[in-house]
């Protein structure tokens, strides 16, 4: 009897430690979702009791807490400069940047808890970066009543982060202390796969799982080719081993998905966006809203095995890919500022959808769009996801920036621009933007006023620059992201997202009354400017009958006018 009370005692704590690892998602069997301090606790547990799992925290977010990242590397190496040396992949996972879609979170939970336990094994040449809760101030603000379309769990937080911003759209410019954090993280793991884990909603169909791809084009060159025509496809056929039918994200234009759909758009603005200018392989997988949670956890967690196994059987592809688009980036000559893509060509996808049609509404009596899961149907769909680009701008040898406009020259930083400071006053001839035209929102959209459309002039001028200055040389692998945010014209640049809107506005001006003498005088001295008067007023009718349209025009083209006034700020060395 001694023996067995003996052998009890020995025992308990081991079923008791078995049971601390249980999360709250298999407690209440897949009805309830885990909170922000459960995800944390749980995490920190793993990480005291498995040597091979660490848990750091790196910058702060909206919400007052700092953002974590949670490594697990058999070696028990976290060094992720190192790990790149000793040729890892690194797989990074993003979860609850929408925590009212957290199948993200409880997956990525068991996942780790599994290899830790040895319930499943971790191939040697892949590392795992798992950001366990992206959006804290979102899942802190708990509630049973969001996403009201969505099938499970019982409470779950908010889209709106702290500041009630929606941070997949936040990635280029960084509103958040959230997104600040995560550019650290990336550029600290510059990872080779990035996954971020969301729940769609919209149409009804049969599909547990869509998946989001970095648009292939846009990726480019041998990248783009292997995520089209390897990675992607091989994410299908692994998880049809599995009993899933991945079908692409459901970014159907008409009512409903039976005549096909377009790839989604991903701008920098959104993750995957944001990864393709750093030649990372990105995802965002989707599970179905309509789908009880319980499957839609588990879809999450088989997808997330296959990106394992693919990455771990593909890691000398994956690693010699990136190596190439990085060097290619720096010697590339020409960059595409926008994308359209080719409705002319699209690819056939098996889709799994329902019947639908039209019935009286029980509110407004008038017909409603309804599904009918008792006709369910396979067919083929088209998917149009051939991109091509539409502009494109010519690299400069680098560009400067004055040291005023610090707010961007923190964002440049924050993502390992290399950059310089310039020793010394100097003047130097450079090519100059001058913003001709742009439309704006006439509502805000994620804190601001986006602008869109926007036309730019380029002239040779000399400008002198001050010491402290930055210049910013384009041989380095963060081309593409400097192209992107540093031209004007770029969809997601930093002008788009008003960052340089003090140039906007005139800060000088004139007296008519007095400036019509000055004006006169100038006149008078540049006839060259009386011929261009001359010219405008014969082709302008209006502008012939306007005494002020006249006068302005020779403010604007005599060295009175402010030169900051609509000059884009960041000048292009050539």
């Amino acid at each position: 009897m001694k023996k067995i009370v003996i052998l009890l005692t020995c025992l308990l704590p081991l079923l008791s430690a078995a049971q601390d690892l249980t999360t709250r998602f298999e407690k209440t069997t897949g009805q309830e979702t885990a909170t922000y301090q459960e995800v944390i606790r749980y995490y920190q547990l793993l990480a005291k009791r498995f040597p091979q799992i660490n848990i750091r925290t790196i910058g702060a977010t909206d919400a007052g807490f700092p953002l974590h990242l949670v490594t697990y590397s058999p070696q028990r190496d976290f060094d992720f400069k190192s790990l790149h040396k000793k040729n890892k992949r690194i797989i990074l996972i993003n979860n609850g940047i929408h925590p009212g879609e957290p199948d993200g979170i409880d997956a990525s939970m068991m996942l780790l808890r599994d290899l830790a336990t040895g319930k499943t094994s971790l191939p040697g040449n892949v590392i795992l970066a798992v950001i366990p809760v992206y959006n804290i101030g979102g899942m802190l603000n708990r509630s049973p009543w969001y996403r009201v379309d969505q099938d499970g769990p019982d409470a779950f937080g908010s889209r709106g982060n702290a500041q009630n911003l929606d941070l997949n759209r936040d990635f280029i410019k960084s509103d958040s202390k959230n997104a600040l954090a995560f550019q650290q993280i990336y550029q600290l793991t510059d990872p080779d796969v990035f996954v971020d884990n969301h729940v769609s909603n919209g149409a009804d169909y049969q599909h547990i799982m869509t998946l989001l791809t970095t648009q292939h084009n846009k990726l480019g060159g041998a990248m783009g080719e292997f995520m089209n025509k390897t990675f992607e496809p091989g994410l299908y056929s692994l998880m049809k081993a599995k009993g899933y039918d991945l079908v692409p994200y459901v970014n159907h234009f008409g009512e409903t998905p039976d005549s096909g759909w377009v790839e989604f758009t991903d701008l920098p603005r959104y993750s995957t966006g944001y990864t393709t200018l750093f030649h990372t392989f990105g995802f965002v997988p989707e599970t179905h809203m309509l789908k009880p949670y319980p499957l839609r956890v588990k879809a999450t967690y088989a997808l997330m095995e296959c990106f394992i196994q693919f990455t771990s059987t593909h890691s000398e592809n994956i690693k010699q890919l990136r190596e190439a688009a990085k060097q290619t980036s720096i010697t590339q000559k020409t960059f595409p500022l926008s994308w359209q893509f080719d409705m002319n060509k699209y690819n056939l996808v098996t889709f799994r959808g329902f019947a639908s049609g039209h019935k009286p509404s029980a509110i407004s009596g008038l017909p409603r769009l309804y599904y009918d899961r008792t006709k369910p149907y396979t067919r083929q769909v088209k998917f149009y996801n051939q991109a091509f680009a539409a502009d494109f701008v010519e690299k400069p040898l680098a560009y400067i920036i004055p040291q005023g406009w610090w707010s961007v020259i923190h964002l440049l930083k924050n993502n390992n621009v290399q950059m310089q400071p310039l020793p010394h006053d100097t003047v130097m001839q450079v090519e100059v933007y001058h913003i001709t035209d742009f439309r704006s929102y006439t509502k805000p959209y994620e804190k601001h006023y986006l602008h869109t459309n926007i036309k730019v002039s380029s002239s040779k001028d000399s400008i002198r620059f001050r010491k402290g200055d930055y210049y910013i040389p384009m041989n380095q692998t963060a081309n593409r992201f400097l192209i992107e945010t540093l031209e004007p014209a770029a969809g997601d640049s930093y002008f788009a997202w008003n960052f340089f809107d003090a140039i906007l506005g005139q800060k000088e001006g004139y007296s008519p009354y007095v400036f019509e003498d000055t004006g006169a005088a100038y006149l008078k001295q540049h006839p060259e400017l009386q011929d261009l008067l001359d010219k405008k007023k014969a082709g302008d009718s209006a502008f012939a009958n306007s005494a002020s349209a006249q006068l302005d025009f020779i403010y604007r083209n005599s060295p009175y006018a402010e030169p900051e006034y609509m000059r884009y700020p960041v000048y292009r060395v050539r």
